[in-house]
């Protein structure tokens, strides 16, 4: 049995839960299935696995940043050995985190690889004309945009090619993180700092089960804020067999989001209460003392809590037919911050 599958049990369990976790332990193997074998690949995408070209932002000036992206065809595990042939931005799904500052101006530049098929970009961070900054880049060609970026928070990106629902289920979707000028008021207390975003699978390529289906698969990914930081796509069971770290008695902040692109999220971490949750990732969002955090599709918070106990913090979506399904990771605390090698959760 996977370890993800062990680790909703005990979750579930622990919330008196029983029938959904006995359920979940023998449906992903029949989930995996259906998600793989419906729709067939595209003639122009079989064989396509193009390697993922990496994110470049650089800083032009105090206020101006240039971003370039690839739409390109990449292989993304869902499950153990299963692959999805992703739609994507730079080869990962969820797309690479971006993070700009609040006043920035962003040139965007998109570089499209599907041999086939158009893709644009839709940022919810910024002010634009969605006829003219978020329009379609045909195959192999490029496309470059400007427009600046106000508001602070925590934003979905995504493609916004019609049909939109076929573009952000197929796998392209991501997060921007546009950080307050003057930070949040607990910046100074904070010891670290992750992204995680949801996002479901259906059957691969498939309008009608994205459009009435339930998801097959519920997924948590960790995007890296700084090189060196986990940086996972949407593969079942990935904070779990790769944890979070943290030190006891830390404060912790995570950047969450959840990009759907159907089901809304209530997030939660086992074994704390948020401390401070800024609702969008905006600090005059501010709310505190919450178990759970309900994210609407395309939803994103900034949630603070501290840790001050030895263990693993299991955490997941409320919604528990979607932690069964893989909405599961896991926060483990040591003494030093390390990962001392134990198992992530045992029963």
């Amino acid at each position: 049995m996977r370890k993800f599958v062990k680790v909703a049990s005990v979750i579930v369990t622990s919330v008196m839960v029983l029938t959904a976790c006995n359920s979940a332990n023998f449906s992903n193997e029949k989930q995996t299935a259906k998600a793989n074998t419906s729709s067939q690949v595209i003639e122009p995408h079989k064989n396509l696995n193009q390697q993922p070209i990496p994110l470049k932002i650089v800083r032009v000036g105090q206020h101006e940043v240039n971003i370039e992206m690839t739409a390109q065809i990449t292989d993304i595990e869902i499950t153990k050995g299963n692959m999805y042939k992703a739609w994507t931005f730079n080869g990962e799904a969820p797309g690479p985190v971006i993070v700009v500052n609040e006043g920035d101006t962003i040139n965007f530049t998109l570089k499209n690889m599907d041999p086939s098929i158009p893709h644009s970009m839709d940022f919810h961070a910024v002010h634009a004309s969605p006829s003219q900054d978020f329009v379609d880049i045909m195959p192999n060609e490029t496309g470059n945009f400007t427009y600046p970026a106000n508001n602070p928070g925590v934003f979905m990106y995504h493609c916004g090619t019609k049909p939109v629902l076929a573009h952000i289920a197929n796998g392209m979707h991501g997060t921007i993180i546009v950080k307050p000028k003057n930070g949040y008021p607990t910046e100074a207390e904070i010891d670290r700092e992750f992204v995680i975003v949801q996002n479901e699978w259906y059957k691969y390529n498939d309008l009608e089960d994205f459009m009435n289906g339930v998801p097959s698969n519920v997924v948590f990914s960790a995007k890296a804020l700084k090189e060196g930081d986990i940086n996972t796509n949407g593969t079942v069971g990935a904070l779990v067999d790769t944890p979070l770290l943290a030190k006891v008695g830390e404060k912790v902040r995570i950047y969450i989001n959840n990009v759907g692109p159907n089901e809304v999220s209530s997030f939660h971490v086992v074994g704390t209460v948020f401390d401070h949750v800024y609702i969008d990732g905006n600090p005059f969002n501010l709310m505190k003392g919450l178990q759970t955090v309900m994210l609407p599709a395309s939803g994103g918070a900034v949630v603070e809590f501290t840790v001050t106990k030895e263990g693993s913090y299991p955490i997941v979506t409320h919604q528990f037919n979607h932690a069964t399904k893989g909405a599961v990771g896991i926060l483990k605390v040591t003494k030093d911050g390390s990962d001392d090698g134990s198992a992530a959760m045992s029963h």
